[in-house]
């Protein structure tokens, strides 16, 4: 019996035991977790402040001139407003060229192997060339295709740019549609004889 009585208390000190080891457990990890999250605010409010910092002070730092600056140099010469500028056109999508009208005049040969053009643009109106004001100066080589006809005495047919520079050689007279390819460049010019010049 007196086996029984000490059986007995030990085994409540040991339950007693797992109990007071088993409870405090569960609620030091909960205070860990938490000083856990606590420190982490800490320091994310303190890393926040220290990029707050460096962020106006890098700022600031931009905002400061470093020493005396040159004087600006003089403004490069540039077009009046009332001129219009040349852009060249670009083909729609799906199209292999896109076209500008004009006078195709003052044909020099450069080199042999190209020929500068000026070209006074146009703009179809139901038919008619309206002049738009743009004048520009293109250097092309002198192999470039061109359909003629009027310039050609009537007979539809295919030159090349340099059989043609003597008929290009005076004032603004013949009227070209212009093909330009997607990079901008002129691949051929086409006589625009179904256009009536104002």
């Amino acid at each position: 019996m007196l086996d029984e009585i000490g059986l007995e208390e030990r085994f409540a000190d040991l339950a007693s035991e797992g109990r007071r080891f088993a409870v405090p457990l569960a609620a030091e990890q909960i205070r860990a977790r938490g000083d856990l999250r606590w420190r982490r605010k800490r320091v994310a409010k303190a890393s926040g402040g220290v990029l707050l910092a460096a962020v106006v002070v890098v700022g600031g730092l931009s905002m400061v001139r470093s020493g005396p600056e040159s004087a600006p140099t003089a403004a490069k010469p540039k077009p009046s407003a009332n001129a219009p500028q040349f852009v060249a056109p670009t083909p729609a999508p799906g199209e292999e060229y896109a076209s500008e009208f004009g006078y195709v005049y003052d044909a020099v040969v450069l080199d042999g192997d190209r020929v500068r053009v000026t070209v006074q643009q146009l703009r179809d109106e139901k038919g008619t060339a309206v002049p738009t004001g743009v004048v520009h100066k293109v250097t092309l080589a002198a192999v470039t295709p061109v359909e003629v006809e009027h310039l050609a005495g009537g007979k539809p047919g295919d030159m090349r740019l340099e059989d043609v520079v003597d008929q290009l050689r005076a004032g603004p007279r013949w009227v070209f549609a212009l093909d330009y390819d997607g990079e901008g460049r002129i691949q051929s010019l086409r006589e625009a004889y179904w256009l009536t010049v104002e």
